[in-house]
């Protein structure tokens, strides 16, 4: 017996040792505590995707821009070129597994003199992207908080409470990442188990328990118009296939966070694979189980118009009234929340990490400030709170726009996917410098990253279009603002600035060996 442990522990021992080798081959110290295994390197992704999280909180705006027939079809459709995307990243990931992610991979796979405009532009991208889901999910989170409470109560939400919730959600989930690092990959179990088993339990109650099911035909090939008033949709004013197009939101933003897997690399055991897993697998169990969901929450509507308009205002906690009660629905919505309280705490866990690996390499303002691991938290504290506090001040237009919640989901989408993009699309030009990892594509490696970068490029025109008919402030799809201003900013700053003295990724072994402790502020300012 002894024998055996003995052995385990040498095996272990070697991989952690493989691991901080392939990390010091790119440049890096092993600083963050190396004891994620594969499950939980996919826990994460898995707990971000979350379906339990995305799909009901833009459940709403489903039903009304394409409805049951856009939201089962759409959410296959979008899966599949979903996937295609995480296999490509998973190839560059395998290649290069580190906590940058998308930011670190488009400077390795690009020309040495683009390098750094390559990076320093898929690194505010990504970190736009990281910012707006967090605000999705944990602002999510608030809505259904406040809808809960009006269960058995005569409490009413306003724009107010919910901002007030949303705050709390916030501060609680930076605390989990500020003193309770070493409790998550623990919490990453329980939310794995928690969303597999809370989504399986809930479609099953809501189906057995309805009174009635909507039929086949309801389900598969309704189309449902509400982007406007009746008669005055998108469908409308410009054609069905326009609604389809926008409709395709909830799918592809729910299917969206699958590189937290890369981001927590440096944290995982066997990193070049169990990175490139984490994201295949994350993406595949959720489309599946996802579109379980979609057919649980559609074939259990009751009725559509009572559930379109619900006095609650969130038509899943309708649904859930209808088949199981208020006492049921209490406990359903429970399940939910505690999905989406999850969901954002491995969020900000993912977005924080790619805070630290851009202000280690001075990507973003106020970097010798942010560059830091507390050494007794083993945690990028500072990059935790930014990441809480950007988050917060990206939901406060939900105080004055009734569609500010589906253009935060927009914004998160196309900045993710987007930084998932640029990657992607040097790996297919730069193909003859790329060095494979242990997980490739072999032969169906360019026509996948073709198609996923074609796709990209699609879906970033299509959730900037306006979403209501007509068009005004409350309505506006600010998603175009958020993202001009990114692309404004860092275009802007590298003409003006960055391009002086940003170099991407900085070589963090090179420069201490040079004198230079990347990690600090003071000898930072030697680079």
């Amino acid at each position: 017996m002894s024998v055996s442990m003995d052995g385990s522990t040498r095996e272990a021992n070697f991989e952690l040792e493989r691991d901080e080798a392939e990390l010091a081959r790119m440049g890096y110290k092993q600083e963050l505590r190396r004891d994620l295994g594969l499950l939980q390197n996919f826990g994460v992704s898995f707990s971000i995707i979350s379906v339990i999280t995305g799909i009901p909180s833009l459940f709403l705006y489903g039903l009304n821009t394409g409805g049951p027939a856009v939201m089962v079809w759409g959410w296959v459709v979008v899966a599949c070129f979903t996937m295609l995307v995480g296999l490509s990243m998973a190839e560059v990931c395998s290649a290069h597994p580190t906590s940058g992610g998308p930011y670190f991979w488009a400077a390795m796979l690009s020309k040495p003199e683009n390098a750094a405009f390559a990076s320093w532009i898929t690194g505010w991208f990504n970190l736009l992207g990281q910012v707006a889901v967090t605000t999705g999910i944990s602002f999510a989170c608030a809505t259904f908080i406040s809808t809960l409470c009006t269960l058995k109560t005569d409490f009413e939400p306003s724009p107010k409470t919910t901002i007030g919730i949303y705050a709390a959600v916030l501060f609680t989930q930076g605390l989990t990442n500020t003193f309770g690092v070493r409790l998550l990959h623990h919490l990453n179990n329980i939310s794995v188990w928690w969303h597999a088993v809370g989504t399986t339990s809930l479609i099953i109650a809501i189906l057995a328990k309805a009174p009635s099911h909507q039929s086949a035909e309801f389900v598969f090939q309704t189309f449902l118009d509400g982007t406007g008033a009746p008669g005055d949709g998108w469908g409308t004013r410009a054609s069905h296939a326009y609604v389809v197009v926008i409709g395709i939101l909830m799918a592809q933003y729910t299917l969206t966070g699958f590189d937290a897997s890369a981001h927590m690399t440096e944290e995982t055991r066997n990193a070049a694979i169990s990175g490139s897993i984490g994201i295949v697998m994350a993406i595949g169990v959720s489309a599946v189980l996802g579109w379980f969901l979609i057919l649980g929450l559609l074939f259990s509507i009751q009725d559509l118009d009572k559930t379109l308009a619900s006095e609650t205002g969130q038509p899943v906690t309708q649904i859930f009234l209808d088949t199981v009660g208020e006492n049921g629905a209490i406990a359903l919505m429970v399940v939910v929340i505690g999905a989406m309280y999850f969901c954002g705490t491995f969020s900000i866990t993912s977005n924080s990490r790619m805070m630290f690996a851009f202000a280690r390499d001075g990507g973003i303002p106020g970097h010798r400030f942010f560059n830091k691991v507390d050494q007794k938290w083993r945690s990028p504290i500072r990059t935790v709170w930014l990441a809480c506090t950007l988050s917060f001040i990206l939901g406060l237009p939900s105080l004055g726009s009734s569609v500010a919640f589906a253009a935060a989901t927009s914004i998160a989408t196309i900045g993710l996917y987007i930084s998932y993009g640029i990657p992607i699309a040097l790996r297919v030009i730069n193909h003859k410098d790329f060095v494979r990892g242990p997980f490739h594509l072999g032969a169906f490696s360019f026509p996948v990253a073709i198609t996923a970068v074609l796709w990209i490029l699609f879906i970033s025109i299509a959730f900037i279009l306006p979403q209501i008919n007509p068009v005004d402030s409350q309505t506006l799809n600010y998603a175009v603002v958020a993202v001009g201003i990114v692309i404004t900013y860092s275009v802007g700053f590298w003409l003006l600035s960055a391009r002086k003295w940003f170099t991407g990724p900085i070589k963090q072994i090179e420069a201490e060996s040079k004198g230079v402790d990347v990690m600090e502020p003071a000898s930072f300012e030697k680079l």
